[in-house]
C-alpha cells in the first residue's frame, strides 16, 4: 500500500493564492503588505508564508553539504611549540576533532609541533600571517611523507584587506602563490570573508565580497588544484545566516565551473563579534548557540566556536571547553550531526537561497564591470559601502531598534567589568601609512560600553 499517497487524500490541497486570501479576510482591511510583510537590510521581502506552488522547480535549488558531519575546530595560537603540542593533544582527547594553529613566523618547527599528535582522521589547518614558500614547502613536505590531511591558510587579500598593505606587493605576493600552487600537495588558498561580516557588511555584500575576492585569486593563479577554504562569520539572523551559508556554496560551484575548478569549498564558520558584548557577557553563550546551529543546518565543514569571554579574556582552557561543549552538545545529544542536507524542502529557507545568491551575483557583476575586488579596494568603494551598512545597523542600535539584551536592553546596573579586562576589547585607533583604508571590525556596542567603564 503506497501511504504517500493515501495519507492525505481526505484533505482537499489548498493553494498559495487560497491562503492569501484568507489572511486578508482576517487582517479585516488592514494591508497585507504593510501588516505582515517586512524587509531585511538586504531589500529581501519576507512574507509571512510560503508554498510549494510559488516555485518551479526547487530541485534548481539544491545545494550538496557535506555528506560527513561538520568537524569541531579547536583555534591554537602557536607562541611555545611545546606548549602547544601539549594543548593541541589535550583538546582533541576532549572532543575537537580537527586543529587550527596559527603560526606567527618561519622559526616554528613543523615536526616538532606535530610530534605525537594523531594523523589519521584529524584535520589541521596552518593559518600564516606571512607568504614564505620555504615554509610552505616544509609542510607539504611533512604532508607528503606522513600523508597528513593539512590545510594551508594563504590570503594576500585578505592581508591587504585588514592591514591596508600587501605582504610585499601584488606582482610579488601573487608570484610567490603561483610558485606555491605549481607544487602544492595540501589546499594552500584561503578567503577569509570574515572580515566583512565583523566590520558590518550585510548579507549581499558579504557573499558578493567573498565571491569577488575568490574570482581575484582565479583570474591570477591559472593552476589551482586544490580545494579553497573559505571563512565565514554568521550573525544571529537564524535563517539568513543559513540561507546565506548555502547560496555561498552555490555562487562558488557556479563561479569555479567557469575556471573548470572542480572542487567544492571547505567552510570554516566562526560566530561572529560584531554581536558579543563586554558586559552580561554569559549572553554571548547564547548567542553563539544558534550561530552554530545556523553553521550547522547551512552546511559547514568546520565550526570553531567563539568562547563567551572572548573580548575581554586571553585564551584562556575554561573558555575553550565551554565554546567545545557547546558543539559537543549541539553533535552528539541534539543530533545535528544526522541528517545531510537538513535545510532541503524549507520553502521559507530555499526563497531566501534564491533571492541572497541573486543579489549577491547583482553586485559581484557590478565589481567586475568596475575593475575587480582589489581595485574597487584601492579606490575605496569596499570599505565605503561597508561602513554605510554598519552605519545602519549601529544607528538601530543605538535608537534600541536593534537589541543586545544586557547591553542596551534590560542592563544590570550591578555588573562591574574595569578590573576584569585582560585584552582591550575596542578599536584601536592606530594611524600608519597604508596602501589603502584597511577595513575595520567593529562591534555593534563598543561606543556604550566604553561610556558604562569610563563611569565605573
Amino acid at each position: 500500500m503506497n501511504t504517500k499517497n493515501t495519507l492525505f487524500s481526505d484533505f482537499e490541497s489548498v493553494s498559495s493564492k487560497q491562503w492569501k486570501q484568507q489572511i486578508q479576510y482576517e487582517l479585516k482591511g488592514a494591508d497585507y503588505n504593510e501588516t505582515l510583510v517586512w524587509e531585511s537590510p538586504e531589500g529581501i521581502k519576507v512574507k509571512p508564508f510560503y508554498h510549494s506552488d510559488e516555485f518551479e522547480n526547487t530541485s534548481e535549488l539544491s545545494i550538496n553539504t557535506p555528506k560527513e558531519s561538520f568537524s569541531i575546530l579547536q583555534n591554537i595560537f602557536v607562541h611555545d611549540i611545546k606548549k602547544s603540542n601539549e594543548r593541541a593533544l589535550d583538546t582533541l582527547n576532549r572532543g575537537a576533532e580537527s586543529i587550527r594553529f596559527t603560526i606567527e613566523n618561519e622559526t616554528i618547527s613543523i615536526e616538532n609541533l606535530m610530534q605525537n599528535l594523531p594523523l589519521e582522521k584529524v584535520t589541521y589547518s596552518f593559518y600564516l600571517p606571512f607568504l614564505s614558500i620555504d615554509f610552505v614547502t616544509k609542510i607539504n613536505d611533512f604532508t607528503t611523507k606522513n600523508k597528513a590531511i593539512f590545510i594551508i591558510q594563504l590570503d594576500p587579500i585578505g592581508q591587504l584587506c585588514k592591514d591596508g598593505n600587501w605582504f610585499e606587493n601584488l606582482e610579488k605576493d601573487i608570484e610567490k602563490l603561483n610558485q606555491i600552487a605549481k607544487n602544492a600537495a595540501s589546499s594552500f588558498l584561503n578567503i577569509n570573508s570574515e572580515i566583512y561580516q565583523n566590520a558590518g557588511a550585510n548579507s549581499v555584500q558579504q557573499l558578493a565580497y567573498t565571491l569577488a575576492h575568490v574570482n581575484e585569486y582565479f583570474n591570477r593563479i591559472p593552476t589551482i588544484n586544490q580545494p579553497i577554504t573559505i571563512e565565514v562569520s554568521v550573525g544571529t539572523n537564524y535563517f539568513f545566516e543559513i540561507a546565506k551559508l548555502r547560496a555561498l556554496r552555490l555562487l562558488f560551484s557556479t563561479l569555479a565551473s567557469e575556471y573548470n575548478h572542480n572542487f567544492d569549498c571547505h567552510i570554516i564558520v566562526t560566530p561572529t563579534k560584531r554581536n558579543k558584548t563586554l558586559y552580561d557577557y554569559n549572553v554571548n553563550m547564547l548567542r553563539t548557540t544558534t550561530e552554530c546551529m545556523s553553521a550547522i543546518l547551512g552546511g559547514a565543514n568546520y565550526i570553531s566556536n567563539l568562547p563567551y569571554d572572548a573580548l575581554y579574556h586571553k585564551d584562556n582552557e575554561f573558555g575553550d571547553r565551554i565554546a567545545r561543549n557547546q558543539l559537543l552538545i549541539l553533535k552528539h545529544e541534539s543530533y545535528f550531526d544526522k541528517v545531510n542536507n537538513p535545510a532541503d524542502g524549507a520553502y521559507y529557507i530555499e526563497s531566501l537561497t534564491k533571492q541572497l545568491a541573486e543579489k549577491a551575483l547583482l553586485l559581484f557583476k557590478e565589481i567586475e564591470a568596475n575593475g575587480g575586488f582589489i581595485k574597487q579596494l584601492s579606490e575605496g568603494n569596499i570599505q565605503k559601502k561597508i561602513n554605510e551598512s554598519a552605519q545602519k545597523e549601529q544607528e538601530l542600535f543605538d535608537s534600541g531598534k536593534e537589541i543586545l539584551l544586557g547591553t542596551n536592553k534590560y542592563p544590570n546596573k550591578n555588573d562591574k567589568m574595569k578590573h576584569d579586562l585582560e585584552l582591550y576589547p575596542f578599536v584601536k585607533q592606530n594611524p600608519r601609512k597604508t596602501l589603502i583604508v584597511p577595513i575595520i571590525e567593529k562591534r555593534l556596542a563598543e561606543k556604550l560600553e566604553q561610556e558604562r567603564l569610563a563611569s565605573e
